[in-house]
């Protein structure tokens, strides 16, 4: 068995953010896929051996069982000293940088994606809402990005690999990228990092299983 084991799906951004920490800090772990779209996370097993708040990413390493990517990143980053800070004024750079990403960039296009591709709701008041702050996220990014080569200068932390996580799954989000060119360079460069890879080749799940 693998050091790390990672519960995850392969359509989970959050997921992707900590598989692809591991897989670019070159840990020892495996994926272990979690059947969310047919309510495994709901089910009293995995809440009271997994995750309490019935969500995936769960980090599993030995005896110590992690939840929430921030958290976790956090730690890999305390075990591989990659993908880090060097300073406070960083630490607390790459912190506000992964908030505004759980609340406005993660926190918006995740939900904006499981409507529009993954249940397929068709467009209502609720993408519309969604879709008009995903892209006024995205307008923030873009203006960083035409003066930053990563979220906090010139070297990739956590906050670019939380910022990016939905990101990759091209054509599952409804936006149209050219708007935002310097979004799109920043993910050129996260992708020539040796290593990278997309979300659907690190984590199990894609395409979808048929719901029972």
């Amino acid at each position: 068995m693998a050091e790390y084991v990672l519960h995850c799906m392969a359509q989970s951004g959050h997921s992707y953010k900590v598989a692809l920490m591991l897989e670019l800090c070159g840990a020892d772990w495996e994926p272990r896929w979690v059947d969310f779209f047919n309510g495994e996370t709901r089910t009293e097993e995995f809440r009271n051996t997994l995750n309490e708040m019935g969500e995936v990413p769960v980090l599993v390493q030995g005896d110590k069982i992690l939840t929430q990517s921030a958290v976790i990143m956090d730690d890999l980053f305390g075990t591989f000293g990659k993908f880090g800070w060097d300073n406070d004024d960083e630490r607390r750079e790459v912190l506000r940088w992964t908030i505004f990403d759980n609340q406005k960039v993660s926190g918006v296009i995740g939900p904006l994606r499981f409507m529009r591709t993954l249940i397929k709701t068709g467009e209502n008041d609720v993408t519309g809402f969604l879709d008009g702050r995903a892209q006024s996220a995205l307008s923030i990014l873009n203006k960083h990005f035409s003066k930053n080569e990563f979220a906090i200068g010139s070297k990739p932390t956590s906050a670019d690999l939380s910022l990016c996580s939905y990101l990759y799954y091209d054509g599952e989000l409804g936006i149209d990228f050219a708007r935002y060119p310097h979004v799109t360079a920043w993910l050129d460069r996260i992708k020539s990092l040796p290593g990278w890879k997309h979300p659907y080749d690190l984590m199990p799940g894609h395409p979808m299983p048929d719901a029972k």
